[in-house]
């Protein structure tokens, strides 16, 4: 029997797009045939999920799981809107989700984690859900966060299912508060950062080339002025930037009069303790995802229908 090396795993699974147990497997059953190996995992169905590999998943749903201090959000993303309501989706998502808060944010880890009730790995379980259901689909990413004492809290916009929609929102806030109050509180600020899609908590968290893009347009819209103008015109100018853009200086969107950081400062007072907010993320499903170009499920229908 030939021996099976990791070179020859790694290149099967990259030819292939199966997962590396099963590509593992298929060479050992073929003795080391990378093309027998290929055609056994074709007859095994799995090589039918490595084709669908190649068409654009942008649909699907943000899954969010939270524990207390622990918060974590996964996008896990399909070909069609019609799958991402199959229960056996749903299912699927749900319990990548759980496994994200012990993956940390980090997304190798919670591929690479123990799919329960299988004997896979998540990427592996995702292949074979591919090969039963026929569309594409991938775990994208993950994000978490956590605090030493307070609340994770979540909301979720579009919900298709408890804990899944088209937006996930995790807000993070350290306070040894009443818990009750924080976790209310938390609810309302992520559906704050849902409506809002804030660029960073403030301006130190903004993007240096995007900071740079809003100066030159500011400088641009007012040439020919002096320098110590223009200095105090761009100054003014990101300061508008960032009532419209940073968390903690945007208007409440429960309460315009007030300010987000005006809002966390009344909740400490209620929490009975002071709260920071320490982090937030706001996943949307397919955000950055080129959707144009190639194949995919839905077109493949419509042309048929056509």
């Amino acid at each position: 029997m030939a021996d099976i090396t990791a070179a020859m795993v790694k290149d099967l699974r990259e030819k292939t797009g199966v997962g590396m147990m099963d590509c593992k497997a298929a060479l050992a059953a073929t003795n080391g045939d990378m093309d027998a190996a290929i055609d056994w995992l074709r007859a095994k169905g799995l090589a039918k999920a490595a084709k669908k590999s190649t068409r654009v998943a942008a649909e699907g749903l943000v899954g969010i799981a939270t524990s207390g201090t622990k918060g974590a959000a996964v996008e896990v993303n399909s070909e069609t809107d019609f799958v991402a309501r199959n229960e056996l989706f749903q299912a699927m998502v749900a319990q990548i989700s759980k496994l994200a808060l012990a993956a940390d944010g980090d997304l190798e880890k919670l591929k690479t984690a123990h799919y329960p009730g299988s004997q896979h790995a998540v990427a592996e379980h995702v292949a074979e859900m591919v090969a039963t259901i026929g569309e594409n689909m991938t775990v994208r990413r993950t994000a978490a966060l956590s605090v030493k004492d307070g609340v994770v809290a979540s909301y979720i916009h579009n919900q298709a299912a408890p804990g899944m929609g088209k937006i996930g929102v995790l807000v993070a806030l350290e306070s040894t508060g009443n818990k009750d109050e924080l976790a209310g509180f938390g609810r309302l600020l992520a559906m704050h950062v849902a409506a809002t899609n804030p660029v960073s908590m403030d301006l130190t968290g903004v993007p240096a080339e995007t900071l740079a893009r809003e100066k030159a347009i500011l400088e641009e819209k007012n040439a020919g002025k002096p320098a110590n103008v223009m200095e105090k015109i761009v100054a003014s100018g990101l300061k508008t930037y960032a009532k419209e853009n940073c968390l903690l200086e945007q208007a409440y969107v429960h309460d315009g009069a007030k300010t987000v950081t005006q809002a966390i400062a009344e909740a400490g007072n209620k929490a009975g303790a002071a709260v920071k907010l320490t982090g937030y993320v706001r996943m949307q499903l397919g955000e950055g995802i080129e959707k144009g170009g190639g194949d995919d499920f839905a077109s493949e229908v419509a042309k048929l229908a056509g």
